[in-house]
């Protein structure tokens, strides 16, 4: 039988934490992030993620705890000893120099020879797509292409891990959503592992490979984005990604008939007039209640219902075939919400701190 052989992660945190003065930032994360890796670390502002990724830079140091790259302890090494680059929101690209320039800049510090460091940058340029912009400065840039820029300049090196501190932050909606298509195709292309700090739901369900949930200094939980999202760890969890209704006591026992803490998505929910004759299904639940509320959205329409059972829940409807001024006047209207028992999941009340 021929022996496994067990990968090393690209990353591996063990037991980390920060404090800063009585305030512990971080408190007692364990992760492992795969070689190549699109890895992102979600949650408010607050959370820990962002110091954790400021660790594993090297800018903080941890008050206890260990970081391996590639099975090396870096914990107390500097920042230009890791194999590591940071793309930070605001760019923090060289004014005074050419887009060429400030992507050569690296190459150019570590002596790299003149021809092979413009081929190099024209090449880490073209991986962006800016190849024809060399010659311009920053100031004559959009957003997405100076956030290009400075991705090029992180990657020219070759770092092991990439790691990219809420960089679209700065961006208008439409631009940041397609600097996300964007950087998780360059993120395939170059294979370098990539952690990506945010604290945008959308942003990381649409762009990661598996997402780590923080929450008080703790990882709250870790999972593909489709987990994260459909199988929620934790009331905290539940609420944060998306939008979720959370069912639980008596109103639980009332709808669902069983106690616990459950979660219903917005999307799974279907809306039927009162008295609608439609039979219900044997997998299917059932409760009555009344719009209170109507956002519409567009492409869809948010209903708050408040349920006779005593809970309110949020319903999403896609606008197919109406307009504003149509689901506008469901408010104050009594309705049936009708949802699969299969969509119904339960979460545990109790948060725990999931690792690798």
């Amino acid at each position: 039988m021929e022996p496994q052989i067990v990968s090393v992660p690209a990353i591996r945190l063990t037991g980390l934490a920060k404090v800063f003065g009585s305030v512990t930032a971080v408190d007692g994360v364990d992760l492992d992030i795969a070689d190549g890796e699109f890895f992102s670390m979600l949650g408010p502002s607050g959370s820990g993620k962002t110091t954790v990724l400021r660790m594993i830079a090297g800018f903080e140091q941890p008050s206890a705890g260990t970081i391996e790259l590639n099975g090396t302890d870096v914990t107390r090494l500097a920042p230009f000893e890791r194999d590591v680059n940071t793309v930070f929101q605001d760019y923090a690209l060289f004014p005074h120099m050419t887009v060429m320039q400030n992507v050569e800049y690296g190459l150019r510090i570590r002596k790299v020879p003149r021809a092979t460091r413009r081929q190099t940058a024209l090449g880490a340029l073209d991986s962006v797509r800016l190849a024809d912009f060399g010659d311009r400065k920053p100031s004559q840039l959009s957003g997405g292409q100076r956030q290009r820029v400075a991705l090029a300049r992180a990657l020219v090196n070759r770092p092991k891990v990439l790691l990219l501190d809420e960089p679209l932050g700065a961006l208008d909606l439409k631009l940041r959503e397609e600097m996300q298509v964007e950087l998780k195709a360059i993120q395939r292309q170059v294979g370098i592992t990539f952690v990506f700090v945010t604290h945008d739901q959308e942003e990381a369900l649409t762009m990661s490979d598996r997402v780590a949930v923080f929450h008080d200094g703790r990882i709250a939980q870790v999972g593909t984005p489709e987990q994260i999202y459909e199988r929620p760890g934790s009331p905290f969890v539940a609420g944060f990604v998306g939008t979720s209704n959370l069912i639980e006591g008596p109103t639980a026992a009332a709808i669902l008939g069983t106690d616990g803490t459950f979660s219903v998505r917005p999307e799974k929910i279907r809306l039927l007039p009162a008295g609608d004759g439609t039979p219900t299904g044997s997998d299917e639940i059932t409760a009555a209640g009344t719009i209170v509320e109507v956002i519409y959205a567009g492409p869809s329409t948010r209903f708050v219902i408040d349920l006779d059972a005593g809970v309110r829940l949020v319903a999403l409807q896609q606008n197919l075939q109406t307009s504003s001024s149509d689901v506008n006047e469901l408010r104050n209207s009594n309705v049936v919400l009708r949802w699969r028992r299969e969509h119904v999941v339960a979460v545990p009340t109790t948060a725990e701190t999931l690792g690798r």
